[in-house]
């Protein structure tokens, strides 16, 4: 992890394209400015981790719906070879 002390309006830059900058210096906290393109996704770590949370229940449900449908077809279709057979 690399550790740099700034001071305000001070900035670093992430890239060619992201400045983070140290807005205000109050108490324990510190209010940063991020400018990045549209392209590039900011969060907070708390919100990326809730939808990366987010993302993996989704495919898990995707995946069961999946398997269900898919024995459902299986059924369906050894249902039609033993009445025609």
């Amino acid at each position: 992890m690399l550790v740099l002390t700034r001071k305000p309006n001070e900035s670093i830059m992430i890239g060619d394209e992201v400045e983070v900058s140290i807005v205000e210096i109050k108490g324990d906290q510190v209010k940063l400015g991020i400018t990045a393109p549209k392209a590039v996704k900011v969060h907070r770590k708390e919100i990326f981790e809730a939808i990366q949370r987010e993302n993996i229940d989704a495919s898990r449900s995707t995946m069961d719906r999946v398997s269900t449908i898919g024995g459902f077809i299986t059924k369906k279709h050894q249902q039609k070879k033993s009445s025609s057979g």
